[in-house]
């Protein structure tokens, strides 16, 4: 199928530069305007490329007021910053977060909880949904386990994998991002530890990368070295969750009886640094 003409989307431009530098962008998972502020002064102070990523609570919680102020600071920043929806799981969020004007630069159209052939047609069309409008695409082939408490030591991943063909499957709905999963898991990675599958990596990465970015889920316990082994087999763009937002919720706690900006503003801070960190280990300081 014909690829839709997103050449001046933000998303894409930063990650299509990324896969060409060989190296990955952090996409921050951000709750409130606090985290959202600390990514972009994170981007605009390592000279870096960022995105900023709300979940679908965001606009259950606040409907587009919190997506509108992300979409401001996002968009106003000094260095290329995009904003994407992260695991979009019904149509009607998918279209929801669409129809706000001048919001989102991608959506990540996560129909992997249907069965495959229905996962496939509800990409295809929600892509479509989204590209009338300027907005690029993710897609989930399998299923990354987990969530924030963890996933049991029984779980069958192998029954889970993506494998290069299914990869194949949905790029051909349209999408321009794909989150494969290889052994990496939503939430805390329980007693089984980290196990990746790079091989398997690879070889979706040698199938379909070309034409699509590689996004890596579940990494926030992952080591310097795992990240660049991960952006050497295709990874454009990591997800980062507690990695960021637990420095904000130790604030909160070290701080608790004072001044309330004084500790927004030094949570914000402490983001701000674990941010930068992340832009320098998966080596996006400085390219912006």
């Amino acid at each position: 199928m014909s690829r839709p003409d997103l050449s001046k989307n933000r998303s894409m431009a930063i990650l299509n530069k990324a896969r060409e530098g060989g190296y990955a962008v952090p996409g921050m998972c951000c709750y409130n305007i606090e985290s959202i502020i600390a990514t972009v002064r994170a981007a605009e102070a390592a000279k870096s490329p960022a995105m900023v990523l709300l979940f679908p609570w965001a606009i259950e919680y606040a409907g587009s007021s919190l997506v509108r102020a992300a979409a401001d600071a996002a968009h106003s920043a000094k260095v290329p910053v995009s904003l994407h929806l992260d695991h979009a799981q019904t149509p009607e969020l998918v279209r929801r977060a669409a129809d706000i004007e001048g919001a989102f630069d991608s959506i990540m159209c996560d129909m992997s909880h249907y069965e495959k052939e229905e996962n496939l047609a509800l990409t295809r069309e929600l892509s479509v949904y989204c590209h009338e409008r300027g907005i690029a695409t993710e897609a989930e082939p399998g299923r990354i386990e987990g969530g924030e408490d963890g996933v049991a030591e029984t779980a069958d991943l192998e029954a889970i994998l993506t494998t290069p063909e299914q990869a194949e499957e949905f790029v051909a709905t349209g999408i321009e991002m794909l989150a494969p999963a290889f052994g990496n898991v939503h939430g805390e990675y329980g007693p089984r530890g980290i196990q990746l599958e790079y091989e398997r990596l690879h070889s979706i990465n040698k199938a379909v990368g070309n034409r699509v970015r590689l996004v890596l889920h579940g990494a926030d316990p992952f080591t310097p070295e795992i990240f660049q082994n991960c952006i050497e087999a295709g990874v454009s763009k990591v997800n980062i969750n507690k990695g960021m937002n637990k420095h904000y919720a130790a604030v909160q706690e070290e701080m608790r009886g004072k001044p309330l900006t004084s500790v927004i503003e030094a949570g914000t801070d402490r983001m701000q640094a674990a941010i930068e960190q992340y832009m320098h280990w998966l080596g996006s300081a400085g390219k912006a």
